[in-house]
């Protein structure tokens, strides 16, 4: 048998992994190794339960969202619905008030057309009045008017009486 570097390489080897198991190295790298997959194994538990929290709460903020965009939705509508309210108002409002100026307007037109026929009728007895005085003042001098306020005189006490 021939004894070369190899051989005592070998023996090196075997003699250095026998006092590793011997002092127990392979239970500390086991230790070691099944410390680094806990580790790892609650880094993926941990980094799960972020997921699932962080998926919750992109859920509640898309909730959040929907609901906020149905609100202002409803807001809006609301809006155009006050909006269309006020306008009938106004222009109901409008309609009235140009219903009552008109009435308005003709009622004064009316007084003004009773008043102006008043004054015409008022202008138009004056004038027969002052053309009544001035004929039966001619037609009163004389004897046929001195006759004529016996006359009344006479029957003025038949009446009183």
């Amino acid at each position: 048998m021939h004894i070369d570097a190899e051989f005592y390489v070998l023996c090196g080897f075997i003699v250095f992994v026998g006092l590793l198991v011997y002092l127990g190295a392979h239970n500390a790298i086991l230790k070691a190794l099944d410390a680094r997959g806990e580790a790892i194994q609650k880094e993926l538990d941990e980094a799960a339960k972020l997921r699932v929290e962080a998926t919750a709460l992109l859920a509640s903020f898309e909730k959040k969202r929907a609901d906020a965009e149905a609100n202002a939705a409803a807001i809006v509508a609301d809006a155009k619905t006050q909006a269309e309210q006020l306008k009938k108002d106004a222009v109901e409002r409008m309609n009235d008030l140009i219903a009552r100026r008109t009435k308005q307007a003709e009622a004064k037109i009316a007084l003004a057309e009773a008043q102006a026929a008043a004054d015409v009728r008022a202008a138009a007895a004056d004038h027969a009045a002052k053309a009544a005085e001035i004929v039966l003042g001619d037609q009163m001098r004389g004897a046929g008017g001195a006759d004529l306020v016996a006359r009344e005189i006479a029957g003025l006490r038949s009446r009183l009486n």
